[in-house]
């Protein structure tokens, strides 16, 4: 094993356990010797013979027993002057013919394959979801859709509406490609398992617009964590309020929370910048200036600086939903202990702002008579 050669080339059979995350105890037993198997069981003078356990299995096979676990068929088949064998005897009977399951007819559902999407630039991979807000009185709800740029965290595109729909979703991703100039094959969308995410219209404008679409595993909140995120975001801030007077209120809140989300939220998984900094590509100015800033203040009071030149936090390189478990080869793992030992030894922005927030062509006179009020980015 892996664990064994390690130990071999450093010398040290605790630090290369340590290295691969492997028990020694583990290891010390892989070292001793194999025992011998086991003899078998002689078979035992009361065990029924080939024919009864065909009589046995027949009856468990028999069209009104076939759903049925073996408890059930052994008091039936009782009850009705018939015994053939103990229960333990048909559970045993079954195994040696690989049938221990459940035997009754139920739905099985398919397993789901776990989403891993991967963003090294904007407008690579969005997260899309819906949101409930509550209205003035119970019961009543508006619904927030929100896109989302999962490497920029910017929030492309969202839509408060008075219903969750197909059609006004479809309508705001269509618009939100529109405004990012998104091409053919670029795109990945993802979202969970909503009726309106895996709705017949959304399908086919994403396949018209060359979008490649994927979703979530039933019930698995983590599949969609940036838009899961963005949404507590928003409903712990002070200013959230228990209810919503009217759609309008809504929209007026949603207008200066998605203002200030993407343009003055500095947002710690992408060093401390704002969205639209990593969206619109002055990830890498903004770090070069706070870089320089640092350096000079460190010139000014080296004695506050104990620990060397101060660095910035940097934008991540990547951006992952569900990150493919990381694999320790052979050679980092011996550097490891031996790294230990030693240790311990001694551009501007592409589109204006007004540009970025231009709002659906929709007529403000005309709000109070649409069923939805629908702004994108």
């Amino acid at each position: 094993m892996a664990a064994e050669e390690l130990a071999g080339k450093i010398g040290q059979t605790t630090e290369a356990c340590e290295a691969l995350g492997v028990a020694r105890s583990t290891l010390y037993r892989k070292r001793q010797p194999a025992t011998p198997e086991p003899k078998r069981r002689p078979r035992p003078h009361r065990a029924l013979d080939e024919t009864e356990r065909e009589e046995v299995l027949g009856a468990l096979h028999c069209e009104r027993f076939v759903d049925k676990a073996p408890a059930q068929v052994w008091a039936t088949l009782l009850d009705e002057g018939t015994y053939l064998c103990s229960i333990r005897t048909m559970y045993r009977i079954l195994e040696e013919h690989g049938e221990v399951r459940e035997r009754r007819n139920q739905r099985r559902h398919p397993n789901y394959t776990k989403p891993e999407l991967l963003a090294e630039a904007p407008n690579q991979v969005w997260s899309w979801d819906i949101t409930k807000l509550r209205g003035p009185v119970k019961w009543t709800y508006y619904y927030l859709y929100v896109i989302l740029d999962i490497f920029s965290r910017y929030v492309v595109g969202w839509m408060l509406a008075h219903r969750e729909s197909a059609a006004l979703a479809q309508r705001l991703i269509a618009e939100s490609c529109r405004k990012q100039d998104i091409e053919r094959d670029q795109l990945t969308l993802h979202a969970d398992r909503g009726s309106s995410m895996r709705s017949k219209p959304v399908g086919l404008l994403l396949s018209d617009l060359g979008v490649t679409k994927t979703h979530s595993r039933p019930y698995v909140s983590n599949d969609n964590p940036y838009s899961e995120s963005q949404f507590k975001t928003m409903k712990y801030c002070p200013q959230f309020p228990s209810r919503f007077g009217s759609a309008e209120d809504g929209r007026l809140f949603c207008c200066d929370f998605f203002d200030y989300y993407n343009f003055h939220h500095r947002h710690s998984g992408i060093g401390l910048m704002t969205p639209a900094d990593v969206h619109y590509g002055r990830a890498e100015q903004l770090t070069t200036a706070r870089r320089q800033i640092l350096l000079e203040a460190q010139r000014a009071h080296p004695e506050r600086f104990v620990r060397g030149t101060p660095q910035p936090p940097v934008l991540p390189p990547q951006a992952w939903i569900n990150p493919p478990p990381a694999k320790t080869t052979l050679h980092d793992a011996a550097q490891a202990p031996l790294a230990a030992a030693s240790v311990h030894g001694v551009p501007p922005f592409s589109a204006s702002r007004n540009e970025i927030l231009t709002d659906v062509d929709v007529d403000r006179a005309d709000l109070t008579s649409l069923p939805t009020i629908i702004e994108a980015h």
